[in-house]
């Protein structure tokens, strides 16, 4: 059956366009809950809702709530909390799935929708496609109503087992940080958890109005974070997304550490001072250095596809326990099912304090090899498997001399062809990416 709704990352577009609407939702519901029920095992029947802060969130809850009452579902409703949370609390309340309301580091004109199997790991590609198959039928009302109710300590079970996943006695007292909630789910949640082990902190992003989620804010807008920690002569700072599950930091200096870097920290904790380190599954757009870095360590890489479920599907596959994206999507699989970012704070945190280092100092470790990317805009699909292209792939690489490489790959979003080159030579890097970028247009921008 051909997929219609579900994406690799749920179900996600601009309110009131395409399918993101109150009537679809309602429906979505509806059929979620009707398929859900008939693989229920006993008499529980619970589904958990949760949302990020976007005004839009409102609408859909209440629509998707409906929905999976109308099939005789029962519905907790969790209100705003971090996507990892509702994934957390799926398992902890022995749900049949979850559900998060929320388009994640977008602006606050989207929205989408996501599901969490009751282990919270994404629910079977069989069950999506079962509920894209109920979702043509016509909507009928179960003969016995579900009920709702609303889980009122919903936050403060999150933030405890925040806390929970450090060694007994860890402690940031002394630490001096700077939150940047990005007006989004972590706003009532990151606070608390630095705070009661013990850190100073200064919180910026966290007087969410609907309006403002990722707003010149946040992970993916990081500069205003970037000046606090310089302003305050903080220790360092953390910037989250809109629902929590990617984060960066910033150094003493103001200096940018990204999703590579945090998760090399983490890595070269483990190795050292833990148990070691298995593996580290990253993605096609891992910096080269990154992979160097681990290399160094004596540490397995491999990358998958981007996006957090290839990610996850390839640490399942080699049994290993870390992986992550540059973006700050980062999965400790020992203490999460899915990416979380207070839990990779807190792991990288942990790393600071027993490498008796700054941030600043420890991420020297790992050096970034210089990366240039160009966007090459097509006209629909095209095949990369293309003589002339090949062979100008081959000649960047053996300019590279084993220093480097090269990536193309289509956007899956936007016609559009990456073009990067990774290298030691920033100025050849730049030359390189460019002649690929015109190859490229040559070849396809017209196709």
């Amino acid at each position: 059956m051909t997929r219609k709704y579900f994406g690799t990352d749920g179900i996600r577009g601009e309110v009131g366009k395409g399918v993101i609407t109150p009537d679809f939702v309602l429906r979505l519901g509806w059929a979620a809950g009707k398929v859900l029920a008939e693989r229920a095992e006993g008499d529980s029947k619970l589904i958990l809702i949760g949302k990020d802060t976007r005004i839009s969130g409102y609408m859909f809850e209440s629509a998707l709530q409906a929905g999976l009452i109308n099939a005789g579902v029962d519905v907790g409703l969790l209100g705003p909390m971090p996507t990892p949370a509702i994934a957390y609390l799926t398992r902890t309340f022995q749900a049949q799935a979850g559900i998060v309301i929320s388009a994640s580091h977008n602006a606050y004109q989207d929205n989408g929708i996501k599901f969490f199997s009751g282990t919270g790991t994404k629910l079977p590609d069989d069950i999506e496609l079962a509920i894209e198959e109920q979702l043509d039928k016509p909507m009928e009302t179960a003969a016995q109503l579900g009920k709702a109710l609303r889980i009122n300590d919903a936050a403060g079970r999150y933030i405890e087992y925040c806390k929970g996943t450090m060694p007994w006695g860890f402690s940031l007292k002394g630490l001096k940080l700077v939150l940047d909630c990005a007006n989004g789910a972590t706003y009532h949640v990151a606070p608390d958890v630095f705070r009661e082990l013990g850190a100073s902190i200064d919180v910026i992003g966290a007087e969410p109005d609907g309006l403002n989620i990722n707003e010149q804010c946040g992970s993916t807008k990081p500069g205003r974070l970037q000046s606090r920690v310089l302003e305050t002569e903080a220790d360092l700072g953390i910037g989250f997304d809109g629902d929590g599950d990617r984060l960066v930091f910033v150094d003493h200096k103001g200096e940018l550490v990204d999703g590579d870097e945090i998760l090399y920290l983490i890595a070269a904790d483990r190795q050292r001072f833990g148990s070691g380190c298995d593996g580290v599954v990253g993605t096609l757009m891992s910096n080269f250095g990154f992979e160097l870095g681990l290399e160094r360590l004596g540490i397995p890489f491999e990358r998958a596809k981007v996006g957090d479920r290839y990610v996850i599907e390839k640490m399942k596959q080699n049994n290993w326990l870390l992986g992550g994206e540059n973006s700050g999507h980062i999965v400790c699989g020992d203490v999460s099912t899915t990416g979380d970012g207070i839990i990779a704070a807190l792991q990288v945190l942990l790393a600071l304090s027993r490498s008796e280092q700054s941030l600043h100092e420890t991420k020297q470790g790992m050096r970034k090899l210089p990366q240039t990317m160009i966007n090459v805009r097509i006209n629909g699909k095209v095949d990369l498997n293309h003589s002339e292209l090949d062979d100008a792939v081959s000649k960047a690489e053996s300019d590279l001399d084993g220093k480097g490489r090269v990536l193309l790959r289509p956007s899956g979003t936007e016609p559009l062809i990456r073009v990067m080159v990774e290298g030691e030579d920033l100025p050849l890097v730049n030359q390189l990416a460019q002649d690929l970028a015109a190859v490229v247009e040559k070849l396809f921008a017209s196709a």
